[in-house]
């Protein structure tokens, strides 16, 4: 057989072993990637086994530092996360010495959308930390995880690869929770809003379902309060056949607390004016039901009214309220602004003037609360009284559920919206 025969031989079975050597090689370099890649894989597993039985959040870090630390070899780790009122809180802290609390993460945050060196982005002194890997959910970053003291030896590649993994962990956790945070937070917001529905619900309860309608005496009212609950509050109460009371009032502030106030209001005046005392008794009693509630810390303006059919008197108390406007054909607007001081502001009022009108057939009496006058339109500009005492003169005669509704879309026109600033409340009557 010829030499050059066995040469070519000799050259085949050189080039074959050299390549089996360089694939040996390569196997033995992606050995461990291979590894890492089943670690990852198992841990991923455990993450998202984890997510889908709601662990809480502290569980689900201590689940993250143990793959970190033991399958990646991660040796460092601060885990941050956003909480209210832009607050950074740490969710874990691990070999590294550093006052996260001190550090404004707001500012750090800008620079960079993936992961970095942290020497790169921030001018912190964070030496002991290689890498920050940034979490984001909906265009918003809501966590920080700075990653440090890798395994020495370690191949670029493989380094690469642990970074990749430990973002993708990072942001399973972290958004995980986000979404947590915001199923509570809208289970939280319908579960208020249907309180909210509910104790608007009460609240239209409170006040008259039917108005006095006769041959001696007409009513409407009109009450919108300005977030579906509010403070204000009006009654029409009759007492013989031949008295009856009525009232407006405004608790301040607005909300859930003016509501259970005006509630608690409300049946102390009736209890009271079922009693038939004098107007004068009516509101020192009210003021001082009022400051035992309160304790100084809430008011209540109240307008109240006690008219007999037969003599055509009205009696009255302005307890620091809008003064009714009293309307009678052929005579000048009379503003009803006798009374004393707002109600709970001092254990014992100064003083208490009771006013008295005679009034004539067909007189017409606008009771209100502020949110009428103070209605403001784009130029910052209010209704006022006097645009009040304008739509008056000019709609006197109108029926009064007309009026009533001609004047608020009157206001809405004015405003240049449907949104008032505070409740509105109308009570209307026309004395026959």
């Amino acid at each position: 057989m010829p030499i050059c025969y066995f040469a070519i031989q000799t050259i085949n079975t050189l080039s074959i072993l050299t390549e089996i050597d360089f694939y040996k090689s390569r196997l033995s370099k992606l050995e461990p990637l291979f590894t890492l890649k089943q670690q990852q894989i198992n841990s991923l597993l455990e993450i998202t086994e984890a997510v889908n039985n709601n662990w809480p959040i502290h569980a689900l870090v201590r689940v993250y530092e143990s793959i970190l630390i033991a399958q990646l070899g991660i040796q460092k780790i601060a885990l941050l996360i956003k909480g209210e009122n832009d607050k950074w809180n740490c969710l874990s802290y691990t070999g590294a010495n550093v006052e996260f609390h001190q550090l404004n993460f707001n500012e750090f945050i800008k620079p960079f959308l993936d992961i970095s060196s942290v020497g790169a982005v921030n001018s912190y002194e964070l030496p002991e930390f290689e890498f920050v890997i940034p979490v984001a959910h909906k265009k918003n970053t809501i966590g920080l995880a700075f990653i440090g003291d890798f395994r020495a030896g370690e191949e670029l590649d493989t380094k690469e690869e642990k970074l990749k993994f430990t973002q993708t962990i990072t942001n399973i956790i972290l958004v995980a929770n986000e979404n947590k945070r915001l199923f509570k937070s809208q289970l939280e917001k319908a579960i208020l809003e249907k309180e909210l529905k509910l104790a608007a619900d009460m609240q239209n309860m409170l006040v008259p379902s039917t108005m006095m309608n006769n041959e001696v005496i007409e009513t409407s009212a009109f009450y919108k309060p300005h977030k579906d609950i509010g403070g204000d509050y009006y009654d029409f109460i009759k007492l013989t056949e031949d008295e009856f009371v009525f009232c407006i009032s405004d608790i301040s502030g607005k909300g859930v607390p003016a509501a259970l106030l005006m509630a608690n209001f409300q049946a102390n005046l009736r209890a009271i004016v079922a009693r038939n005392y004098s107007l004068d008794t009516v509101v020192d009693l009210l003021n001082r039901k009022v400051g035992e509630i309160t304790k100084g810390e809430k008011f209540i303006t109240l307008f109240i009214g006690k008219y007999n059919v037969k003599s055509r008197l009205l009696q009255y108390v302005n307890a620091g309220h809008n003064p009714s406007i009293l309307h009678t054909e052929g005579n000048p607007i009379k503003l009803l602004d006798k009374g004393c001081t707002i109600l709970g502001m001092f254990d014992v009022l100064p003083f208490i003037n009771i006013g008295e009108v005679r009034i004539p057939k067909g007189a017409l009496l606008i009771n209100y609360t502020d949110g009428l006058t103070e209605a403001s339109n784009d130029a910052g500009e209010l209704f006022e009284v006097e645009g009040l005492l304008t739509y008056i003169e000019n709609n006197h005669e109108a029926a009064l559920n007309i009026f009533n509704h001609n004047l608020v879309e009157h206001i809405n026109t004015f405003k240049g919206s449907d949104d008032f600033d505070d409740d509105l409340t109308l009570l209307t009557v026309r004395f026959h």
